[in-house]
């Protein structure tokens, strides 16, 4: 398979998730093994989408370098995962990418309206050799060699609304834009006061996210299982840092976009990739777990 990027330039405007403020941002095509980069701030400062640019995984991933930052780029690079757009220019109007409705699927319209363009270079897939896991207890992240890249994703929470939510995800492009993509960023009503007087969710609203009350969601679901889709919606799009695609079977209990980052560190650490020119895939020489791998049984397949 080859590099993808697209073919025009588009635009959308919003307000942020948890900045509350509006901004704009304006895909538009980019050379081949040049990756995603966001320019952002009055002197357009570049950002690559890579773990070295995250500067805060607390509730979003936001990225920056100099002083300038990006937040909640996780939704728009999950959309360029989902769709295959491997090099991309970014360029961002404000401080954060807008909410838009909370999910990836204003972002896959975006991409598809702006058209996909095959470019020479061939895609280099990472690969392992041995498992590498990060977290543990109740929240860790498990990957196991694989030949393509698949992700089962428990998620557990005391809130019956929530309660225990077990997924298997193969990705695909049909999957992925109808029954991953539209799973929207949720939240409790209880800690929305707490969260805004901290900085957080101060856009938030019942048209960019699913909240949850005392009785359930406030807005109902577009799916059953609609959190745990979202879950794997995010870590889709914090491992699309990588830069590369990853070939494993990703095993994870309720993480979160801090998990999330370190598990993109210890791989991108393990295989020498900071900023090392991309060659033949890697092999990962890390040691295999005492306790090994248990698959859930009675996994929900999309």
């Amino acid at each position: 398979m080859r590099q993808q990027t697209i073919r025009k330039p588009v635009s959308v405007e919003g307000i942020g998730l948890h900045s509350g403020k509006p901004g704009r941002v304006t895909l538009s095509p980019a050379p081949e093994d040049s990756g995603i980069v966001f320019r952002a701030g009055a002197e357009r400062e570049r950002i690559p989408a890579a773990p070295e640019s995250v500067v805060n995984s607390h509730y979003a991933t936001t990225v920056g370098r100099n002083g300038t930052r990006v937040q909640t780029v996780e939704h728009l690079m999950a959309a360029a995962a989902g769709l295959g757009i491997d090099n991309l220019d970014v360029e961002v109007d404000g401080v954060e990418i807008p909410a838009l409705d909370g999910s990836a699927k204003p972002f896959v319209a975006l991409l598809a309206a702006a058209g996909r363009r095959e470019q020479s270079a061939r895609l280099k897939p990472l690969t392992l050799s041995y498992p590498i896991r990060v977290g543990g207890g109740g929240r860790f992240i498990h990957l196991v060699p694989s030949g393509s890249l698949r992700i089962s994703y428990t998620l557990d929470h005391e809130h019956p609304a929530v309660g225990t939510q077990v997924l298997t995800y193969t990705p695909g492009e049909r999957v992925f834009v109808e029954e991953l993509a539209p799973a929207r960023t949720y939240g409790f009503l209880k800690d929305l006061g707490l969260m805004r007087k901290n900085g957080l969710a101060r856009g938030g609203s019942l048209d960019n996210a699913v909240v949850v009350g005392n009785r359930g969601p406030l807005n109902g679901l577009r799916f059953r299982d609609e959190f745990v889709r979202h879950k794997v919606l995010d870590l889709l799009g914090d491992l699309a840092l990588l830069g590369r695609p990853i070939l494993a079977h990703v095993v994870a209990r309720n993480g979160g976009h801090a998990l999330n980052l370190e598990l993109v560190l210890a791989i991108q650490r393990a295989l020498g990739l900071e900023r090392r020119h991309a060659g033949a895939p890697a092999r990962v020489p890390v040691r295999v777990p005492a306790d090994g791998l248990a698959t859930a049984p009675g996994l929900a397949v999309i």
